[in-house]
């Protein structure tokens, strides 16, 4: 058989099988124990954690930063070199693979996969706030505006969705094309071979179990600031920790409905409704908002964002001898990481029938096209208000960060409606990251079986929202912060060693060995391309039979 056609074995059954419970054994369990002890010890102990983290913290984003900088350039150049080179053409689940979602459905899933409430919680305050405080000096108003935008850009960019773009497409390479059960395991059987059953392949998944859980678990303590947050400012309810416990139980509630409906008729229907609910949110801030100064600050901001990339991109802080780097880019390049097998995994799940071009096109460049005009619509506006219309939204920002969304509306006709209008769509991206995050999780320590029983992602839903609590009673946005950073750490190294895997994979895929051709010596030869409908030329030799 020509190593073209190499279909993986799948391993062998390790796991516990019933209609009620189909685990990993080793992966599930030990996941599971980590994560409940870290919670119990957290929430006992609280003085002693916080006496760990906190330098943690520090002493990663100090010593570590250059890693996580040149971990994100690696993977976003990667998946570029992937987009435009031979490999493009391959079709995720083979030729005659059809897309089982329609084309708005899966942009739809992306993105509310991939952002979601983050958006919310920053799209107003993150251009404030570096406006206000940015680490380049700027000689004048205009200037600082500019900058603040292309910061934000690089944070929300082409960046984090290169990272879910490598995730996901390695996990529906071996899966669909290959084969393989739906975990992260199996992208290294090209280096690791029948190691990936045993004590590494278990390593790799519970990486990416506890990295996917804290990093989910952050975005959720960041939307119930935000709800609790909105409806202080909207009825009155005390910003409390008690309100923000109250409402994590009751959505995680709302979410575990989601779960139970599965994924085309709880997580699709709510993906849907996320991006209705947001459009309209968006819409109704750029008309009644400073409308030619958004659509004029569009296309500049992209500008901007372009001109001042490279630099943005290998900006380690050097020269300056400050931190705060530290607690903006490196943490959102954790988070990015410490989410990327959950948002991988779940753009896999719902990519099959798109060709290698068509899905890293598809999630690197139209998701994040709509991130930048999100954050211009809501960014650019807060930036008029502050510089042209009287301001207080950089104030509101740095008096309570959750706020500001709900300050900013408060300039416009109809602010019950739209605040209301906001909190909704809070809510909803909340559902959806919750059981998006639980149906993944659940995936990995079920061995990757797509289909994993309900009551496992029940478990997996409930303890999401636990973790979410237990930070955020013990840490707040501060104790968030340290949990995803440090879990994103390690798997940061995971991500490197994927993409030399998902190469040696796809080199095997098309049986294709290439090799250096010295100048002046012609070596070209024909070769049958698995998915081709015609032999093509290419410089290089066959690999044989």
């Amino acid at each position: 058989m020509p190593e073209g056609d190499i279909k993986y074995p799948h391993p062998e059954s390790s796991s516990d099988s019933s209609p009620l419970f189909d685990v990993h054994p080793q992966v599930f369990f030990i996941s599971a124990a980590f994560i409940v002890g870290f919670v119990a010890f957290t929430f006992f102990y609280q003085k002693v954690v916080g006496d760990f983290f906190g330098p943690l913290l520090g002493a990663i984003s100090t010593n570590v930063g250059w890693f996580f900088i040149w971990t994100m350039n690696i993977i976003l150049f990667f998946a570029l070199y992937l987009m435009f080179s031979r490999y493009g053409d391959i079709r995720l689940g083979g030729d005659d693979a059809e897309p089982e979602f329609s084309t708005m459905s899966w942009f739809a899933m992306l993105f509310s996969a991939g952002m979601g409430i983050g958006l919310l919680f920053y799209g107003v305050a993150e251009p404030m706030y570096h406006f206000a405080s940015s680490p380049f000096p700027s000689a004048n108003s205009t200037e600082a505006a500019r900058v603040a935008m292309a910061i934000t850009f690089l944070h929300w960019g082409v960046h984090p969705w290169a990272v879910y773009a490598i995730v996901g497409l390695s996990l529906a390479f071996f899966s669909f094309n290959k084969g393989m059960p739906l975990s992260i395991r199996t992208v290294f059987y090209p280096l690791l071979g029948e190691k990936i059953h045993g004590f590494w392949g278990n390593l790799v998944d519970i990486l990416a179990t506890v990295a996917t859980l804290f990093g989910v678990a952050t975005s959720l303590g960041l939307g119930v600031q935000q709800i609790n947050a909105g409806l202080s400012h909207l009825f009155g309810w005390q910003q409390s920790p008690t309100v923000q416990l109250l409402l994590i139980a009751g959505i995680t509630a709302i979410a575990t409905m989601s779960v139970v409906r599965g994924l085309d008729a709880g997580i699709r229907r709510l993906s849907e409704v996320n991006v209705w609910l947001a459009t309209g949110l968006l819409l109704f801030v750029l008309m009644c908002g400073p409308t030619l100064f958004i659509i004029n600050g569009f296309l500049e901001n992209i500008g901007s964002y372009v001109q001042h990339f490279p630099m943005l991109a290998t900006w380690g802080e050097t020269f300056e001898n400050t931190n705060w780097q530290n607690s903006w880019t490196l943490f959102y390049w954790a988070w990015w990481v410490a989410w990327s097998p959950f948002v991988g995994m779940f753009i896999a799940r719902v990519s099959k029938g798109r060709t290698i071009r068509e899905f890293i096109m598809g999630v690197l460049c139209v998701p994040a096209f709509v991130t930048f005009l999100w954050m211009t619509v809501f960014g650019n506006t807060a930036l008029w208000i502050e510089m042209f219309g009287g301001g207080g939204i950089a104030k509101a920002v740095s008096e309570d960060v959750a706020v500001s969304l709900f300050v900013l509306l408060e300039n416009f006709p109809l602010a019950s409606f739209s605040s209301m209008l906001g909190i909704l769509v809070v809510v909803s991206f909340f559902v959806t990251s919750s059981d998006s995050g639980s149906m993944v999780i659940d995936i990995i320590t079920a061995g990757g079986n797509p289909d994993p029983p309900v009551p496992q992602r029940l478990f997996w839903a409930i303890l999401q929202g636990v973790v979410a609590a237990v930070l955020l009673l013990c840490g707040g946005l501060g104790g968030l912060q340290s949990a995803v950073v440090t879990t994103g750490l390690p798997f940061g190294i995971v991500l490197i060693v994927m993409c030399v895997s998902l190469k040696k994979g796809l080199n095997e895929y098309i049986g294709i060995q290439t090799f250096s051709v010295k100048p002046g010596q012609k070596k070209v030869q024909e070769y049958e391309i698995e998915g081709a409908e015609a032999p093509q030329v290419i410089f290089g030799r066959k690999k044989s039979a």
